[in-house]
């Protein structure tokens, strides 16, 4: 797992490419909230395969109070079913515990079956919707106490 920036290309390809599955699923349309960017994420992740091809990605955005919000978690299809999602969430996680953060929350969305059980299988409960996500009849928002 690396470290890397925000801007990173392979991020910005892999982020792109999870934006447009979203939003074919969504009919086109936008996800709800403010897009994470270098201003406001903390910590961002690729997992590569031996050769340095990029397989997947994930970010912490910090919320407060000892927070912090899992955005563009994402794997190419290519490489699904192969453990990537898992070590990506538990890279982030060991990143959250190291910066004093206790819990994780999430936000995905109703047609995102296979998202939920991932989560769901990884310690994540659906809870009332927050922040930007309160009025979003698609969202559903998980938490996970660290």
């Amino acid at each position: 797992m690396e470290q890397v920036p925000w801007d990173d290309p392979d991020v910005q390809r892999l982020t792109e490419d999870q934006q447009t599955e979203v939003r074919a699923r969504y009919d086109g349309k936008d996800e709800p909230g403010t897009h994470p960017s270098a201003a406001d994420v903390s910590v961002v992740l690729v997992a590569r395969d031996d050769d340095g091809t990029a397989l997947g990605c994930g970010a912490l955005r910090a919320l407060g109070d000892g927070v912090a919000e899992v955005k563009r978690m994402y794997v190419v299809p290519a490489a699904r079913g192969r453990g990537v999602s898992r070590a990506v969430l538990g890279a982030l996680e060991d990143a959250a515990r190291e910066r004093g953060w206790t819990t994780l929350r999430l936000e995905t969305g109703d047609r995102q079956h296979a998202a939920m059980g991932f989560y769901a299988r990884h310690g994540f409960r659906v809870v009332p919707r927050f922040g930007p996500y309160v009025d979003s009849a698609t969202s559903v928002c998980m938490q996970r106490d660290l």
